[in-house]
């Protein structure tokens, strides 16, 4: 899991957020645990029952309003019971200032508040796309991330099987190479993943033979992306002729990456194989099925009717007696 302290995001991010630090620097050492962001309402009226006490807390004018209200008593009681429940950090949107002895409690219990001169909905609209890109989870895969015809094709298999000639041949032919060798894959929604190169390698391939090349200085700046949804996972096999290969494609096979569910191509390597074309086609074939249009199911469709027609017709000749 990625980890964050509030210096880290404060350092980073306090000109997107526009962010004024209102109380000592003691509070910078704690660290944001999530990507949740919370307005903690009904917490400032004393209801603390299943309260999401390690969320980033965001205070708008309703809330500052409510807290400049209160008599001295009831804040300093107030404050205590939000702060003393170990909130990482407190942010106040439209540049509102809070009270001295608002600040006061929080230095006690070392919890850093924030000014920001964004509206509410805005500062939480951006505090959620933040944080959830730091959390958002990831894994790190050998292969490589090719954009073909606007399909992210994943390419896996043995080290040495061919993996960075495909994706050479398919840059050669018009289409972006992401990522080579290393391969950050991160889940963006349920249903979405997105793979990245490595800050390291960028857009380099090593060609067995040859080196490390640079392919952005080599084809251009066409010839690369920084990142690409994945679509396909492509493995690359041996060709085995003891293993019996999908010839119509009737049946579907998927995979699993950080819980999202994708289509997974066995393509056998033999020589004379040209993998480049067949990379094309499949995802062209991916974009196809998307639009509705699955060549192999109708194929079979129209072959199970027109064997039902043959058997329907020899069956009434054979009947025929006339």
């Amino acid at each position: 899991m990625a980890e964050l302290t509030v210096e880290q995001f404060y350092t980073e991010r306090k000109d997107f957020f526009d962010l004024t630090l209102l109380n000592s620097e003691e509070g910078l050492k704690k660290k944001i645990l999530n990507a949740e962001v919370h307005r903690p309402g009904l917490a400032l009226t004393g209801f603390l029952d299943r309260f999401p006490s390690q969320r980033t807390q965001v205070l708008g004018e309703t809330e500052m309003s409510f807290i400049n209200q209160l008599d001295h008593e009831r804040l300093m009681k107030t404050c205590e019971k939000i702060f003393g429940s170990n909130v990482p950090l407190l942010i106040i949107a439209k540049g509102i200032t809070p009270p001295i002895d608002f600040l006061s409690i929080a230095d006690r219990y070392k919890t850093a508040v924030f000014s920001s001169r964004l509206t509410t909905s805005e500062l939480s609209t951006r505090l959620s796309a933040i944080l959830d890109m730091i959390f958002a989870p990831s894994i790190t895969v050998h292969g490589t991330l090719v954009d073909v015809y606007g399909v992210g094709l994943l390419y896996t298999g043995r080290s040495g099987i061919g993996k960075s000639e495909i994706a050479l041949d398919l840059v050669e032919r018009g289409h972006r190479l992401v990522a080579d060798d290393v391969i950050k894959i991160t889940r963006k929604s349920p249903d979405l993943i997105v793979g990245t190169g490595s800050e390291l390698l960028g857009q380099h391939m090593e060609i067995r033979g040859i080196g490390i090349i640079d392919v952005e200085k080599l084809f251009g700046i066409r010839a690369i992306r920084l990142q690409k949804r994945i679509e396909v996972e492509v493995h690359l096999t041996l060709w085995s002729d003891n293993l019996d290969y999908e010839r119509l494609g009737i049946e579907e096979h998927r995979t699993t990456v950080l819980g999202v569910s994708i289509p997974q191509v066995n393509i056998p390597i033999s020589p004379g194989k040209n993998i480049t074309v067949i990379s094309e086609v499949i995802a062209m074939n991916h974009m196809l099925k998307i639009y509705g249009e699955n060549t192999a199911a109708e194929f079979s469709k129209r072959l199970s009717e027109r064997i039902h027609r043959q058997t329907m017709t020899k069956d009434y000749l054979e009947s025929d007696y006339e």
